[in-house]
C-alpha cells in the first residue's frame, strides 16, 4: 500500500525520464529528444511505499497538444501529495516558467536541479541554498543520467513535513482585481487552489476552463476573458494576457537568478554550437542523415549481423534439430507431434530467431543516435521538406520512432498540437519500415543482394519516407489543417551512457523475442496444421492442403507483382498478425515438401526483381494487428482504421507493380 503519490514534472529534455528510472529502479524509454513520454507512467519508489508518476514533458501548464493536456488534467483530477519538478541547470531562465506555475498551484514541492555538470562546463554557477530560499522549497543538485544526488533527492520527497511554497507574484492591480472576481465565483467546496485556477483561466487554459464550466456559467467565463484581454491591450499595450503573464513571471525569475546565478566565460562556445550548423544544414544535413543510416545498415547486415545470424541458423538447423529429434524419438512421441515441433515450431520460430543479432545491432545504433541528441536535429532538417506537404518537422519525430515499432510511434503523434496534422501523421506512420519487417529484408537481401545488402535495405527505408511525404501532400488536400509553427528544443550532444544504451537496446529488442513466443509461435503452429490438412485428411502434400486451396484462389491477383504463388500469398496473409510471421510462415510452408534451407528454396522461387517487389509490398501493405488497434484508439474512429488498411493495400500494389514491370522493362534483376 503506497503512502504518497508524487507527480514528476519538467520541460522536455531535462532528464525527467532518466530521473524516473533512477528513483524507481524501473525502466521507461529514454531519449535525448522531446516527445519520449506521451502519457503518464507509474513507478514504485525504491522504498516500496510511494509511487512516482512520470508526466509528459511540458513548457507550461497551459497545454497546446494532446500529450501536454495529460499533465494539467492530472493536477486537476488525480490525488497526489507532492510535486517533483526537474529543471535543466543550464537553462534555468526558460525552465523556471513551469516551476513558477507549479508553485502557484500550491502543492508541496521539491526542485531537482539536473545537468549541473553541463551548467558548470558552460561556466554557470548556481547558489543552491539561495535558490531554495527564494523559491521557498527544497532544491537538490543532481545528475540524473549517472544517479548522482538522486538518493538525496528521493529522501527530500518522502519527508513528512514537506511544505508547499507560499510564493506570490503580483500581476498588477487590474489583473489582481479580476483574479479576485473569479475566485469569488468558485464554490467554497472546491479543493484546488482558486488563485491558480483563476490565473490559468485568464491565461486561456482550456483544460481549466472546461473544469470551471462545471460550476460557473460559460457566459460568465467568457465575460472575464474578454474583459482581461481588453485591459491588457489598452492599459499595457500587450497583444495577449498570456504574453503579459509570461513577462511578469520572467521578471520575477530574473530577480531570482540575479541573486543565485553567476556566469563565467559568457562568450565561450560549446561543442553543440560548432557542430549544429553542419548537421542541420539545408542540404548537407540530409546527406549526413542518409550516410549515418547507410553505415548502420552496413554494420547490421554486412559487417556484424549476417555472420552472427548465419551461426545461429546453423545451430537451429543442425545440432538443435538433431538433439530434439533424438529426444522425441527416445520418448516415443508420435510422428505427427514430432513434425509439429521440428518442422513447425523449430522451423518457423527458429527461422525468425536467427535474425535476432541483426535486430539487436540495429536497435543498438538507433538507441545511440537517440541518446546522443542527434534525432532532434533530423527533425529540424526534415522540417523544410515536411512544410511542403502541410506538416512540420515535429511530425517527423513519430515517423523516426516508427523505425523501431509503429505502435509507440503512433502514440508519439500526441505531441503534435494541430488535430489534423496529428491525424495525418498517424495515417502515414505505418509506411515507416518497423523492425518486424527487417526479418523479411534480411532473408531476401542475404539470398539475392549479398554484395549490396545495406544499400538495398536503405532504399526501402527511404522509399517508405518518400511515399509518406507524397501521400501527406495528397491527403492534405482532403484533410485541411491550420498553419502551425515548428518549435523544438535542440538538446546538447551527449556521450550515451553504457547502462542506458544497453537497457534501451534490450527494451526495444526484447519485444521481438517476446513475439517469437506468442504471435509467431501461434501463427507458425496454425500455418503448419493448415498446410498439412486438406480434403483428403491429415499429412497431405502442402499443394493439396486447405491453405494451398484458399491461397491459390487469391494468388493470380499478385502475379503482376512477380510473386503469384500460393506460398507467397499465405505468408502475406499471416503478416497481418505481425510482420515477423511472414518469414516463419515461409519456413513452415517451404519446409513441408522437402525440408532443407529456406534460403535455398527462396532462391529458386523468386528472382532478384520479384524479391525486391515482394519487399516493397511488405513495406507498404496493411499495418499489423497491433498497429491497426492503436490507430483506432488514437483517432477514435473505425473509419480511419479501415482507411489505413485500404490505402496501404492500394499503394503497396501500385508501387510493387511499377517496380516489377519497370525493372523488367529495364532488364534489371530478372
Amino acid at each position: 500500500m503506497s503512502n504518497m503519490e508524487i507527480a514528476l514534472f519538467g520541460n522536455p529534455n531535462t532528464g525527467k525520464t532518466s530521473l524516473f528510472n533512477m528513483l524507481t529502479g524501473s525502466y521507461a524509454y529514454v531519449g535525448n529528444w522531446s516527445g519520449v513520454t506521451v502519457e503518464k507512467k507509474v513507478g514504485e519508489m525504491k522504498n516500496k511505499k510511494d509511487l512516482l508518476i512520470d508526466l509528459p514533458g511540458i513548457y507550461t501548464l497551459n497545454p497546446l497538444s494532446k500529450d501536454e493536456a495529460v499533465a494539467t488534467e492530472y493536477l486537476l483530477n488525480d490525488p497526489f501529495q507532492a510535486i517533483l519538478n526537474i529543471v535543466d541547470a543550464s537553462q534555468l531562465l526558460r525552465n523556471l516558467q513551469l516551476t513558477i506555475q507549479l508553485l502557484e498551484f500550491g502543492a508541496p514541492m521539491v526542485l531537482g536541479l539536473n545537468m549541473i555538470d553541463v551548467a558548470r562546463s558552460q561556466g554557470i554557477h548556481i547558489d543552491q541554498d539561495m535558490l531554495s530560499k527564494r523559491l521557498g522549497i527544497p532544491v537538490q543538485s543532481i545528475i540524473a543520467r549517472t544517479g548522482k544526488g538522486c538518493r538525496e533527492l528521493g529522501d527530500f520527497l518522502v519527508k513528512p513535513h514537506l511544505q508547499p511554497s507560499n510564493i506570490l507574484i503580483d500581476y498588477g492591480p487590474e489583473v489582481e482585481e479580476l483574479i479576485q472576481e473569479i475566485i469569488q465565483m468558485i464554490p467554497s467546496e472546491n479543493k484546488i487552489n482558486p488563485r491558480w485556477l483563476a490565473i490559468q483561466l485568464l491565461e486561456g487554459n482550456f483544460v481549466v476552463r472546461k473544469k470551471l464550466e462545471e460550476c460557473i456559467s460559460k457566459a460568465q467565463l467568457e465575460k472575464q476573458q474578454e474583459k482581461i484581454e481588453s485591459i491588457i491591450q489598452e492599459k499595457y499595450g500587450e497583444k495577449s494576457i498570456r504574453l503579459y503573464l509570461f513577462k511578469k513571471r520572467q521578471a520575477f525569475i530574473n530577480s531570482i537568478l540575479n541573486d543565485c546565478l553567476t556566469t563565467k566565460n559568457k562568450d565561450h562556445k560549446i561543442f553543440t554550437e560548432y557542430i549544429d550548423p553542419i548537421v542541420t544544414n539545408r542540404y548537407l544535413g540530409l546527406v549526413i542523415f542518409l550516410t549515418f543510416m547507410f553505415l548502420i545498415f552496413k554494420l547490421t547486415f554486412d559487417w556484424l549481423g549476417t555472420p552472427l545470424s548465419d551461426l545461429l541458423d546453423q545451430f537451429f538447423s543442425g545440432p538443435l534439430t538433431t538433439w530434439i529429434e533424438k529426444g522425441l524419438t527416445a520418448l516415443n512421441v508420435s510422428q505427427f507431434i514430432q513434425d509439429v515441433i521440428v518442422q513447425g515450431i523449430i522451423g518457423g520460430v527458429g527461422g525468425v530467431l536467427v535474425f535476432v543479432p541483426q535486430i539487436f545491432i540495429l536497435f543498438f545504433f538507433i538507441s545511440l543516435l537517440e541518446d546522443s541528441g542527434y534525432m532532434a536535429r533530423i527533425a529540424v532538417v526534415m522540417d523544410r521538406v515536411m512544410e511542403l506537404v502541410g506538416l512540420n518537422g515535429k511530425a517527423f519525430i513519430p515517423l523516426i520512432i516508427g523505425f523501431g515499432c509503429n505502435v509507440p510511434a503512433i502514440m508519439g503523434a500526441r505531441t503534435i498540437e494541430q488535430p489534423k496534422e496529428r491525424l495525418l501523421t498517424i495515417l502515414l506512420n505505418p509506411l515507416m519500415s518497423c523492425s518486424a519487417r527487417l526479418t523479411v529484408y534480411s532473408l531476401f537481401v542475404g539470398v539475392f543482394f549479398k554484395s549490396h545488402q545495406a544499400l538495398i535495405v536503405l532504399s526501402l527505408y527511404v522509399l517508405g519516407i518518400v511515399v509518406a511525404i507524397i501521400l501527406a501532400k495528397i491527403f492534405s488536400f482532403f484533410i485541411k489543417s491550420e498553419g502551425s509553427i515548428f518549435v523544438i528544443e535542440l538538446p546538447p550532444y551527449r556521450i550515451p551512457q553504457y547502462r542506458t544504451l544497453m537497457r534501451s537496446t534490450w527494451e526495444k529488442g526484447k519485444g521481438f523475442v517476446k513475439k517469437a513466443g506468442t504471435f509467431i509461435l501461434g501463427g507458425t503452429v496454425a500455418i503448419w496444421i493448415l498446410s498439412n490438412v486438406g480434403p483428403a485428411g491429415f499429412n497431405v502434400p502442402a499443394d493439396h492442403s486447405f491453405l494451398s486451396i484458399v491461397c491459390s484462389w487469391i494468388a493470380p491477383i499478385f502475379s503482376p507483382l512477380g510473386f503469384g504463388t500460393w506460398q507467397a500469398v499465405a505468408s502475406l496473409v499471416t503478416g497481418f498478425l505481425a510482420k515477423e510471421v511472414v518469414v516463419s510462415s515461409m519456413n513452415v510452408i517451404y519446409f513441408v515438401p522437402d525440408g532443407g534451407s529456406l534460403q535455398h528454396v527462396v532462391s529458386h522461387v523468386f528472382t532478384p526483381l520479384s524479391a525486391y517487389s515482394f519487399m516493397v509490398f511488405i513495406l507498404l501493405y496493411v499495418p499489423c494487428l497491433a498497429t491497426v488497434a492503436t490507430i483506432q484508439k488514437e483517432t477514435g474512429s473505425k473509419k480511419w482504421m479501415f482507411f489505413s488498411i485500404g490505402y496501404g493495400l492500394v499503394v503497396a500494389y501500385a508501387i510493387s507493380f511499377v517496380v516489377f514491370h519497370g525493372g523488367q522493362w529495364l532488364g534489371i534483376g530478372v
